[in-house]
């Protein structure tokens, strides 16, 4: 599934944290790991940089190391691509006004310009995070089949005790549907129309993956995916939010947050943003 795993590393007091939890991935999924450096490489760096991998008891034959110097972005993409990279961990900041975590402007860049996919991590944990209860976007977007089939897989490898999926239903279909229906039983029934679409959308879909022991519930809402989907992730307590991410960052996202973008302002939990 994940054949090269890249951490982006700085020398800040969450990164044995970080490199715990990858190292815990790389060994789930018997990845190669590329650990990721922007800045001067000194031999006081280096030396400290050499006990960390020591302490977390990387292998060094399959761990290489990335020393880059420039814009972080540029550099830690560039790195991506050139490694052929298949998943890029990340870690998030906490807004402690507000008491929510977030990606700022750098993170940001790296998710939606990344040529694989990400993993951003709220609470790194030395021990590693257990991811227990997770959530997949089913929306009906030109990704979602990917993204479940990639959820589905990550929730079979870390043997994942609840896996949720969840789909909505377009409000302007829900409007147009009963636009024309007089009574309470008749709005009921179209709305019950469209929910069984909905639902027969992520069974199509799970009919054609190999689910293991995974038994998804799949549940369909009303209202904006990202809103829909925060809300849910807070209300079951979620480890792990599963989305898609199909197309680059373009000046009409910078004028109008998509809702990508909501869920990286205000995480409600550990994110995989799936890419093709």
């Amino acid at each position: 599934m994940y054949h090269k795993i890249a951490l982006a590393i700085a020398f800040s007091p969450r990164v044995e944290a970080l490199i715990a939890e990858t190292k815990r991935l790389v060994l789930l999924f018997g990845s190669e790991l590329v650990l990721i450096h922007v800045g001067k490489k000194t031999s006081d760096l280096e030396a400290k940089l050499d006990d960390v991998i020591s302490q977390a008891n990387l292998s060094k034959e399959r761990t290489k190391i990335i020393w880059k110097e420039g814009k972080p972005v540029k550099m830690i993409l560039e790195a991506c691509r050139d490694e052929k990279v298949d998943l890029l961990v990340a870690g998030a900041l906490k807004n402690e006004s507000i008491l929510t975590y977030y990606l700022g402007s750098v993170g940001r860049k790296i998710i939606r310009k990344a040529p694989c996919s990400v993993l951003t991590l709220i609470e790194p944990k030395p021990d590693s995070t257990v991811f227990e209860k997770i959530v997949i976007n089913g929306t009906q977007l030109e990704i979602t089949p990917h993204v479940i089939a990639m959820g589905i897989d990550f929730s079979k490898k870390i043997n994942a005790e609840q896996v949720h999926i969840l789909n909505e239903i377009k409000m302007y279909g829900l409007q147009m549907g009963t636009a024309s229906e007089d009574s309470e039983q008749e709005v009921s029934q179209t709305r019950r129309e469209l929910v069984q679409h909905e639902m027969k959308y992520v069974k199509d879909i799970l009919e054609q993956i190999d689910l293991g022991n995974v038994r998804p519930n799949i549940k369909v809402t009303g209202g904006r995916w990202a809103v829909e989907l925060a809300r849910f992730c807070e209300k079951i307590d979620a480890d792990l939010l599963v989305v898609g991410d199909d197309h680059k960052l373009n000046f009409f996202d910078r004028i109008f947050p998509h809702d990508l973008e909501d869920l990286l302002s205000t995480l409600p939990c550990n994110l995989l943003i799936v890419k093709n």
